[in-house]
């Protein structure tokens, strides 16, 4: 064991000592792409046309990558970072999608899988910040405009102003005691939702759910229910031009009239029939939502699951064959257009998107779990194999944190003729850029070609051979030998001038 650790030390100083070596005799000009690799430690490629450079540490779970004012720092899959040096703003993930945060200079924020969140808000003074924060639902706090701060210590005790959907929420020993406000009504309720009485201007009600309910607010609306969902009836909107009526008695009869609507259901889910004057469309149902018709003049739609069901508007058609095997999906309109096709949901997806102003398209293609193709609007292609999650789940996270781990197949070329090759996260790497053409199986060949210039090295350098205009050059074990064409005796140190 001890004798094969100092091998592998060996090896690898070897091959240290081989960039190394490469980089002092050949010394590149200030535009020329570096490129140094020593599988699976460490890949460093740089391109200083385009003021980018990139490092990897053990293949895909380090990298640091700079580009302008980017910069982007991944440790896969515990942590993922983005920066902007210009605008002072980032963004991070810990274990997608764990936890994320972000930061401008307008706010700051923390999240903990959508349970825990703390916002800061900063005004345009210096000094005067809003805070957020919650745990749900646990605790809950912030800052309300009109309410001033506000916490919540569930289920104990807690205020809560303008946020879920509610202007209020008061509660003490929930659910015991809580009082909510939303448009001046006030609901009290005694072991929620047992115990409710409503009071407001010109509005009064109680239930003792599920028995009985009643609520009303003069010339606006009233609502009785018994035994719910058995019976309900309700008059909403009195106080507009389109007021409605629904009567319910659970599941014999359904009914919702207004002077737009008008709706009936018998021995819910056998038969149903609506009008919609509004809309000028006409539904019938049997058995919903087995099947369906809709005819209008903005929708149409005939469904009979599991064997067809289509849908269509003035600007977008969806159709499901044989559910769930087959489905296609598009939207059109003058400027943009959208096709797609799925095969047993996520086994198979195809989604080309076209915009005919500007005359570009870009597209998508899956096969779960094999691989997943991209075209963007620029005609940048390219294809990445396995794909595990990518064809369930299309997230940036997963495409930044996880995917990297384990794409052992990745390809990218453009239009142009220009392309790159990964293979197990460069064992193997092949590149081609305009006239430049480099390729590498580490760490016996490596091969560059360039106008002007070739050179080819077995073992990262032991024996390396170099041809230009100007003659050849052989080293071995990085020496010079005196081998050569072109008018010197010494072509390597030619090259070092």
């Amino acid at each position: 064991m001890i004798f094969r650790g100092l091998t592998y030390m060996l090896l690898a100083a070897l091959c240290l000592f081989a960039g190394v070596a490469e980089a002092e005799t050949r010394q590149p000009s200030a535009d020329e792409e570096k490129i140094f690799t020593l599988w699976p430690l460490v890949d460093y490629r740089e391109k200083p046309r385009e003021k980018a450079s990139r490092l990897s540490l053990l293949g895909p779970l380090f990298s640091y990558e700079l580009k302008g004012d980017d910069s982007i720092f991944s440790f896969r899959p515990l942590f993922h970072r983005e920066s902007n040096a210009r605008s002072g703003s980032s963004a991070s993930t810990i274990l997608y999608p764990l936890a994320s945060s972000e930061s401008t200079p307008e706010v700051s924020r923390l999240e903990i899988l959508h349970l825990l969140q703390s916002d800061v808000f900063r005004k345009d003074e210096p000094a005067k910040e809003e805070r957020r924060f919650m745990l749900f639902p646990l605790i809950i706090s912030g800052d309300s405009h009109k309410y001033g701060p506000y916490t919540s210590i569930f289920p104990i005790y807690g205020d809560i102003y303008e946020r879920y959907w509610k202007d209020e929420y008061h509660y003490v020993l929930f659910p015991l005691y809580s009082r909510t406000v939303k448009k001046g009504s006030t609901n009290y309720n005694l072991l929620y939702p047992f115990f409710t009485y409503t009071t407001g201007e010109n509005e009064a009600g109680f239930q003792f759910w599920p028995l009985f309910g009643h609520s009303a607010r003069d010339g606006v609306y009233s609502s009785t229910f018994a035994i719910w969902p058995i019976f309900l009836h309700e008059r909403r909107g009195l106080d507009t031009d389109n007021p409605s009526t629904r009567v319910n008695v659970f599941p014999v009869y359904g009914s919702f009239n207004s002077n737009q609507i008008s709706s009936t259901t018998w021995i819910w889910p056998f038969f149903g029939h609506s009008v919609d004057s509004k809309e000028k469309e006409e539904e019938w149902d049997l058995l919903w939502p087995l099947w369906l018709t809709v005819r209008g003049e903005k929708r149409n739609i005939t469904k009979l699951l599991p064997l067809y069901s289509a849908e269509s508007t003035p600007d977008s058609s969806k159709n499901w064959y044989l559910w769930p095997l087959y489905r296609t999906d598009s939207i059109h309109s003058p400027a943009y257009r959208q096709e797609r096709q799925r095969i047993l949901y996520f086994l198979f997806n195809d989604r080309l998107e076209s915009w005919a102003v500007d005359d570009k398209s870009r597209r998508r293609t899956t096969l779960w779990p094999l691989f997943v193709y991209r075209r963007d609007t620029e005609d940048n292609m390219s294809i990445t194999m396995p794909a595990p999650i990518e064809p369930i789940l299309d997230r940036e996270g997963i495409e930044r944190s996880w995917a990297p781990l384990w794409r052992i197949y990745s390809q990218e070329w453009n239009a142009k003729g220009d392309s790159s090759l990964s293979i197990l996260w460069n064992l193997y790497w092949h590149e081609k850029s305009g006239e430049s053409l480099a390729w590498e199986i580490f760490p016996l060949f490596r091969y560059s070609e360039k106008p002007g210039l070739t050179e080819l090295q077995f073992l990262k350098g032991l024996l390396n051979y170099r041809t230009s205009g100007e003659g050849s050059a052989l080293s071995l074990f990085w020496l010079p030998l005196e081998f050569g064409t072109g008018g010197s005796d010494n072509p390597a140190g030619r090259d070092r001038e």
